[in-house]
């Protein structure tokens, strides 16, 4: 079976059925560029917050004493110390956020939409004592209109009851990662005239392309909008569309005949283009982006404006070939990465985010599993500028509770997801689930309404699950894509296990698109041992040379199974399981190939760096294991180069060549200091890295 996905397409809930434009390419001789204009305003609020880590009753008034709360900033959490230290028994409650803002009285006759781009569990908002709504779920951007309850000119009083605590009906009910509580993304307030695109569709961006047709020659592509008239009369709507290239030339360019649009209404307008010879989105060699640009207009006036960027690109998944990006072949070198920090839990900004993008880039990472929950905007934009494929996924995980509310929660989720996301070019499946722990009807009818939600909300993109359980299992038979978490060598078997698996899984269910979601080791760069047999997962001895030497073995199996559409290791970087009681240090996943802190590199790191990457360099693995009590060892390189010669201690121990990045020499250390260096070169230029160990 092959699965094309000529790129992406969405259903919009409720409005009035609108007009629709063919859209011509701009004439290279009248080319022009386009600056969307600046109708809309967008005023942060995340400053000059007070916080208390407790209910309190009536917390939403507005004459509520809060003076004895604790000054915060947000992106926040609670958890930033408990939730990271063992235990498991980091605080899961409620807490409560407020602040004062001054609305400016330019604002009234103006919408205006309280945004939350993260809150962990579930969250009460009130503006002035008035309830706007709840929200459960703690990943997705929410948004409530707070136009009655604001009060332009004056002083206005934003209160917000948080709750991580435990709730059965919404998932995830368990998971090996910490459940962050607080606002722990940006809070900004969106100010838009009355007519305006959809802003309460699941706090998507109201504005959704689809391509339905590439080739060299020409993409076809719609541009549909949904738009609502917020306000109390009728307005004469029109939708111009404006799509322009990276450099801001406009490439095509057509308004719709206007429409009477009653108030409290709305309107849902579908435009096509052709765009002549398209720049494609070919991942990392190329992440080539277009915008896509509406405004709203009632008459000549332009009352909204919104820009969406996307890609050209289809994506095919063959099960004996694994994926084509635009008809080319890409090894998927996958990762998979959660959003915490030392010391900062969840709540982190854009420079973080980009930090962990480097690090990745640095290593030759071309695939990104958003596991298990929907990450921050800037994630997904930085994938899309830097031409990562992803698997973004909702938060169901473990175990499922048998209730409407629970389904209807998961499938907003998944909603919001999709809605939210759904310009991304780089996004190329969507995750309905992880490691369900029951194959019983209940799970299984779960998991089939949201993989039927994905082929309702986006057909051009796949749903996928990842599975940890048998290969006759129904659980992995409703999303058309397949993943599996395998731990070949750390929680069962050994590492030249995983091979024959995947073999035996292969011929078993030959049409199966099999991904690899999960596989990896725990390691600490503390700790240390010559070829260490497998630890005890759950212990306190995580050797880094294991860990090393499990990676080293599982790429070379991967690399020889094309059919594995995409393979993702578990994990880019360490992270807080708070429940967790091993390695050097209890409360963390230590299964990184980069430690929490991102300060240090893991071996495994090198390893991926020189299978994946043509950066030329040389690494001396085992460089941490500075005291030594042993004098006979095996000194080992990662390297891309045509050679490496070692020295001890300025005695040379020979040069060597290598077909598989791995270079060894036996070596007898001596008492004290010693000087190890290797040298590598490639293309004639030379390549340096030295590390000092001591026999004690």
């Amino acid at each position: 079976m092959v699965v094309d996905m000529p790129s992406r397409r969405t259903v919009l809930a409720g409005g009035l059925a609108g007009g629709a434009a063919a859209l011509l390419p701009a004439s290279p001789s009248t080319a022009a560029t386009y600056t969307p204009p600046a109708v809309r305003t967008r005023i942060d609020l995340n400053a000059s917050w007070r916080f208390l880590r407790a209910d309190a009753s009536g917390a939403q008034a507005v004459s509520f004493d809060d003076s004895s709360w604790t000054a915060v900033t947000v992106p926040h959490t609670w958890n930033a110390a408990d939730g990271q230290d063992g235990g498991n028994n980091y605080y899961r409650g409620p807490g409560w956020y407020r602040r004062h803002y001054a609305v400016p009285a330019a604002y009234a006759g103006r919408r205006m939409w309280l945004q939350f781009a993260g809150v962990n569990t579930t969250a009460d908002v009130y503006v002035n004592g008035t309830l706007l709504g709840q929200h459960k779920g703690g990943y997705a951007r929410i948004r409530f209109d707070a136009t009655a309850a604001l009060k332009p000119g004056q002083d206005n009083v934003i209160a917000v009851r948080v709750t991580n605590a435990a709730d059965a009906g919404v998932p995830p009910l368990s998971a090996d990662y910490t459940f962050f509580g607080g606002i722990y993304r940006n809070v900004s307030l969106q100010v838009t005239d009355p007519l305006c695109v959809r802003m309460l569709d699941n706090a998507g961006p109201g504005l959704f392309v689809r391509t339905t047709a590439l080739s060299a020659a020409s993409a076809t592509v719609e541009v549909k909008s949904s738009g609502w008239n917020n306000g109390t009369t009728t307005r004469a709507v029109s939708v111009r569309a404006v799509v322009t290239d990276a450099a801001g030339n406009i490439v095509a360019d057509a308004t719709t005949a206007p429409q009477n649009v009653a108030a409290a209404a709305g309107f849902t307008t579908t435009q096509t283009i052709t765009i002549a010879n398209p720049h494609r989105w070919q991942g990392k060699a190329d992440p080539y982006l277009y915008n896509a640009n509406i405004e709203i207009r009632d008459g000549s006036t332009v009352t909204d404006a919104v820009t969406e960027r996307f890609g050209l690109r289809t994506v095919t998944i063959d099960p004996v070939n694994g994926l084509f990006l635009n008809g080319v072949h890409v090894p998927l070198h996958g990762v998979n990465r959660h959003q915490d920090r030392l010391g900062r839990g969840w709540a982190i900004n854009d420079p973080e985010h980009t930090t962990d993008f480097d690090l990745m880039d640095e290593m030759g990472v071309n695939a990104l599993r958003t596991a298990h929950y929907q990450q921050d905007q800037k994630v997904y934009n930085l994938a899309d500028e830097r031409g990562y494929l992803v698997w973004a996924e909702i938060p169901l995980v473990n175990s499922v509770t048998n209730s409407a509310a629970f389904t209807a929660n998961a499938q907003q989720q998944l909603r919001e997801l999709i809605r939210q996301n759904y310009n991304h070019p780089s996004i190329v499946v969507w995750g309905i689930g992880n490691e369900q722990a029951a194959d019983d009807s209940t799970t299984n009818n779960l998991l089939a309404s949201l993989a039927s939600l994905v082929s309702t909300e986006d057909p051009d993109r796949l749903s996928t699950y990842a599975h940890n359980g048998a290969i006759t299992s129904g659980l992995v038979n409703h999303a058309k894509a397949a993943g599996y978490n395998r731990y070949s060598g750390w929680y069962s078997g050994a590492s030249a296990d995983f091979g024959p698996w995947a073999d035996n899984l292969h011929a078993a269910q030959p049409t199966r698109l099999i991904a690899i979601s999960e596989y990896g080791a725990g390691a600490s760069v503390n700790q240390h041992q010559e070829n260490p047999p497998k630890p005890v997962p759950d212990s306190d001895f995580h050797p880094e040379e294991y860990q090393a030497l499990l990676h080293e073995s599982h790429w070379a199996q991967i690399a020889a199974r094309p059919y594995l559409w995409g393979t993702f290791v578990w994990n880019m970087f360490d992270f807080a399981a708070d429940a967790r009681s091993e390695g050097d240090t209890y409360g963390r996943n230590d299964k990184g190939l980069v430690t929490y802190d991102r300060a240090t590199r893991k071996d495994a790191f090198y390893w991926y760096k020189a299978n994946w990457t043509t950066t030329p360099f040389v690494y001396i693995a085992s460089r941490r294991w500075a005291s030594r009590t042993t004098a006979a060892t095996t000194i080992k390189v990662y390297a891309t180069a045509d050679s490496v010669t070692l020295t001890l201690n300025g005695a040379s121990l020979g040069t060597k060549t290598s077909s598989n990045h791995i270079y060894t020499w036996p070596a007898t250390l001596r008492s004290g200091a010693n000087t190890v260096t290797a040298s590598g070169t490639r293309d004639g230029v030379a390549y340096t890295d030295t590390v000092t160990w001591t026999l004690a």
